[in-house]
């Protein structure tokens, strides 16, 4: 190779590195700017929190589900997360009692506390914290066993219950809270599944308030339900915030209008926006927020 042919691979070499070097200084700026563009706006923290989220981050595998997000759940508020399919707001709902600790894949970054205590310490047992942090999933679950098995099986596990009345008395206030007894007290042998799909439901709330939990998350809890049947979860959710902290997910705008008194708007796994549920709903301060609750999108 001559002199001159060497001179030359040698400057088309650099001139390709300084095209390269570029382009990447172009990516990391226009991420850096799509990360500022997400920053929360509004009030995500509150003075007196049940649960608090600082700067969590959750992967699946090589994939960055949530971003950053720093979130305040208040003591017995009902806390309403909104957005798009796949934006992150069931992931982010599962991290509140280390649902995703059984996905393998799944890798949780940041701080989670519970009345000031770190839940992912590596000494906590995780039967006991979804003891105190229930969850109500999108479907009902009932377990195949009867109604009132259903309702006892927790209380049982957890040794909270030392005799058959005190058994019996657990199962029919749990069953009364979320207002089921009426419907079910001639019929406490029977299965849960044979239960309509609003009352398996409910089932699944008194079987999760059964262990006496703090916290409850509800992922969807009416996207399977008719519109009577999910009128009689609200109204529960309405009774049930003066004893419990309440998280939940909903696809249904006007649901979150009704039950919560916080909304956060999360897109693309990054918390957008969080205020009073009248504040979203009425004045967004993010073009985002606003396009979805217009339908832009979504």
């Amino acid at each position: 190779m001559s002199a001159t042919t060497a001179v030359n691979e040698n400057t088309r070499s650099m001139m390709e590195r300084n095209v390269s070097m570029d382009k990447t200084s172009a990516l990391e700026m226009e991420r850096q700017a799509d990360m500022e563009a997400y920053k929360t706006i509004g009030s995500p923290l509150v003075k007196d929190a049940k649960m608090s989220a600082r700067n969590v981050n959750v992967f699946y595998g090589d994939k960055q589900a949530i971003l950053d997000v720093s979130l305040d759940i208040g003591r017995n508020e009902v806390l309403a997360m909104i957005g798009p399919s796949g934006c992150g707001k069931s992931t982010f709902l599962r991290t509140l009692n280390r649902m995703n600790d059984i996905i393998p894949i799944c890798r949780v970054q940041g701080d989670i506390t519970l009345d000031g205590e770190d839940i992912y310490k590596s000494n906590q047992d995780t039967v006991m914290l979804r003891a105190r942090v229930g969850m109500v999933f999108q479907k009902p679950n009932p377990f195949p066993k009867s109604i009132y098995e259903n309702v006892a099986y927790g209380p049982r596990i957890h040794g909270l219950a030392h005799s058959k009345a005190e058994m019996d008395e657990i199962v029919e206030n749990s069953l009364r809270r979320a207002s089921l007894f009426d419907e079910v007290k001639d019929q406490l042998d029977k299965p849960g599944t044979g239960l309509s799909g609003g009352q398996q439901q409910r089932l699944c709330i008194a079987r999760a308030i059964a262990v006496s939990p703090e916290v409850i998350l509800m992922d969807e809890p009416c996207s399977a339900l008719d519109p009577i049947a999910t009128a009689r979860i609200e109204e529960l959710i309405d009774d049930l915030k003066e004893k419990y902290t309440i998280a939940i997910v909903t696809h249904s705008m006007q649901q979150a209008a009704r039950v919560s008194q916080r909304t956060a708007y999360f897109h693309l796994g990054k918390l957008i926006e969080v205020g009073s549920t009248k504040d979203i709903f009425t004045i967004p301060q993010h073009q985002l927020t606003e396009n979805y609750i217009t339908g832009r999108f979504g």
